[in-house]
């Protein structure tokens, strides 16, 4: 991954890294539905249906490729996985309980004839390349689907192996 921020210091945590790139996380987000977006199971955290909202409204709504760029699916992407840390970090006090990011799954809204599926998902794996460093980056799966909840863009599902 060509990513200027990889090569920060591997010592230093993932609380310190937010705090050195001003990266600032938003409230923790709700669920829209009747579900748990936070799972905690032996060592693993799971995290489901993390959307691009912010104060419980949709940042970006549409398809890529249709409705909206690339870039403004790469600033949904983002935002998506900004809850994703916020929601991990209120769950376990500090981003610093995690040892390794395990899985990202990515669905993207996209048009059918949209093919820049990586591109997006990009944005949220080198957000956690930003926090948690390259040596403890994923596995990931993006897919493109035809429509996601409230019309929103992107959708997260990620993995955390967490020390007790």
């Amino acid at each position: 991954m060509n990513n200027p921020l990889s090569s920060y210091t591997v010592q230093a945590g993932p609380e310190q890294r937010l705090h050195d790139y001003n990266i600032e996380l938003p409230p923790v987000p709700t669920p829209f539905g009747a579900y748990l977006e936070v799972v905690h199971i032996n060592n693993l955290l799971f995290l489901s249906g993390m959307l691009p909202v912010v104060g419980g409204k949709p940042t970006y709504l549409g398809r890529i490729g249709a409705e909206l760029t690339i870039e403004e699916g790469r600033r949904a992407a983002t935002i998506a996985c900004l809850n994703v840390l916020a929601a991990a970090r209120h769950y376990l006090g500090s981003l610093d309980k995690v040892s390794r990011v395990v899985g990202l799954g990515v669905s993207i809204a996209i048009c059918g004839n949209s093919r820049e599926h990586p591109k997006v998902a990009d944005a949220a794996s080198e957000m956690l390349v930003h926090v948690f460093g390259e040596e403890k980056l994923s596995n990931r799966i993006v897919l493109g689907v035809a429509s996601l909840v409230l019309g929103m863009p992107i959708e997260l599902e990620v993995i955390f192996e967490v020390t007790p």
